[in-house]
């Protein structure tokens, strides 16, 4: 099967890794394509919903004791446990405990946000697509030292074969179905906090129709 017909499959949480790259202050610094605490957020509430589905995580960080600091608290906090993998490499395919930590994982399609989109998302990620792996790039959970720079990066990407994407469209291309009662309300606090507009419409139906007010209920 040809990667164009892959990617036109839907992500779901038993088929998908979600890879984290270089969130970190020093990197965060340099991001002049996106709001640094809208991005924080975006970050955060794709994090989440990767810890909400139980969907396997690659945290990875560059030189975080050296010059760019740790791992954005607000991401480390929703993987207490987990230690992120730090490398000396700008590309983190480069780096062999990464790569070993994403291979391990056995799934094709990967779900990547990174700063910045046109050195840290863009090398692994076609360095993946080359070694047949599908990947969906989260554009507004990375961000690029300019708007100009995010933009061209994210163009290349998708011309090599990535898929652009969302950090609410992941989330919930992974519920599908409001039915899925297991992880419908974690998917509803994750909205109410990070997703903005849509977490105002929430807490308003919540409002005027009551607690019980569902889109599980829907017929």
């Amino acid at each position: 099967m040809s990667n164009a017909n892959k990617i036109n499959d839907l992500i779901t949480p038993d088929n998908s890794t979600l890879i984290l790259i270089d969130h970190q202050p020093q990197m965060a610094f340099g991001v002049q394509s996106i709001d640094r605490q809208t991005l924080v957020n975006n970050v955060v509430g794709l994090a989440k919903a990767g810890k909400t589905f139980n969907i396997p995580t690659v945290l990875t960080t560059v030189a975080s004791d050296a010059f760019s600091g740790a791992l954005f608290p607000e991401v480390q906090a929703v993987f207490p446990d987990q230690t992120p993998v730090d490398r000396t490499s700008m590309n983190a395919w480069d780096d062999k405990g990464f790569l070993d930590a994403v291979k391990k994982t056995g799934r094709k399609k990967l779900v990547i946000a990174a700063l910045w989109t046109e050195v840290c998302l863009a090398m692994p990620t076609i360095d993946a697509l080359k070694e047949d792996f599908e990947v969906y790039i989260v554009t507004d959970a990375s961000g690029g030292t300019s708007v100009e720079a995010h933009e061209r990066a994210i163009q290349r990407l998708i011309q090599a074969g990535a898929v652009p994407t969302t950090w609410l469209q992941v989330m919930l291309e992974w519920q599908r179905d409001w039915a899925r009662q297991d992880t419908y309300e974690p998917v509803m606090a994750i909205a109410k906090e990070h997703a903005g507009a849509y977490g105002i419409g929430i807490r308003y139906a919540k409002w005027a129709l009551g607690e019980h007010a569902s889109e599980a209920a829907a017929s």
